[in-house]
């Protein structure tokens, strides 16, 4: 069990991706998908305005400090 597991996610939260072809880069989590096997897909909204789709276990969600 790693440690990504019990992190939820949810749309609007920044992450960063950790593992996968798109590993280090980082954005907004946008359209959540739930597969019927279980897996997690999820859409990262980049600041400049790219897209690109990978699976919910590559991420790790950066805590935001407001101020």
């Amino acid at each position: 069990m790693s440690n990504n597991e019990n992190i939820i996610l949810k749309d609007g939260d920044s992450c960063e991706v950790i593992g996968g072809t798109h590993k280090g880069k980082a954005g907004l989590v946008r359209d959540i998908n739930i597969s019927k096997t279980g897996h997690i897909s999820i859409t990262v909204a980049q600041a400049n305005g790219h897209r690109f789709k990978t699976l919910g276990k590559n991420v790790v969600v950066v805590n935001n400090v407001k101020k």
